[in-house]
């Protein structure tokens, strides 16, 4: 989306476009300046800024000498590494949240393992936008809405479904499969005897890999 030039925005100013989170917060600091952003659903997206053309080309030629310095440069590593560490350690973190959540029979420990590392490598990537990445509720309640939107898009036809355009008519779809996949969690949590058309082996069959972990 391109948005337009709204008819009170000066001559002089132009659009800076998202992306560069370090010379928009530059530009939106440096003086008048108007925000542009689009709600789609639940979430609101940045379109960019309107500002002053001068201000938004002085901080961009401004950065750009700073980015070409081996301090610059060097910093950027360290954060790297930084960012790096703290994203193995909530994988890991997740990935136990996982498995506590599975609490399967000890006769499926192996099978819990493969589905706790599929459903991590799916949910917690720093950008997917999966619940795993949300700060709003606590890590366990994530794990568990994890499992159950993993399993609603691996185990049954839900993304094939066609949903009527009714207030409300989502979620009840949703809230019915997300009781069929606790229910047949719970079969391997007593340690019942699975059949081999189980939809949930049937899903992790289809993703080899899954032993080498991350």
């Amino acid at each position: 989306m391109n948005p337009t030039r709204p008819a009170d925005i000066p001559e002089d100013w132009e659009l800076l476009p998202p992306g560069d989170a370090a010379l928009t917060r530059r530009v939106k600091a440096a003086g008048p300046h108007r925000v542009i952003t689009e709600k789609k659903g639940r979430r609101t997206f940045s379109r960019g800024v309107w500002a002053p053309s001068a201000t938004i080309n002085d901080i961009r030629n401004n950065l750009q000498q700073e980015r070409s310095t081996p301090a610059w440069q060097k910093r950027q590593e360290n954060a790297a590494k930084r960012r790096d560490a703290k994203q193995a350690e909530y994988v890991d973190d997740f990935l136990g949240a996982v498995l506590a959540y599975l609490d399967f029979h000890p006769d499926y420990s192996e099978f819990a393992q493969r589905l706790a590392l599929a459903v991590t490598q799916h949910a917690t990537p720093v950008g997917s936008g999966t619940v795993a990445r949300t700060q709003r509720i606590p890590l366990q309640r994530r794990a568990q809405a994890a499992v159950i939107a993993w399993m609603r898009h691996q185990t049954t036809g839900y993304d094939e479904m066609v949903i009527p355009r009714q207030r409300g008519k989502r979620r009840e779809v949703r809230e019915r499969l997300a009781r069929r996949s606790r229910e047949l969690l719970s079969r391997y949590r007593k340690g019942l005897p699975i059949e081999e058309s189980c939809p949930l082996q049937t899903a992790l069959s289809k993703l080899p890999g899954l032993e080498d972990g991350f």
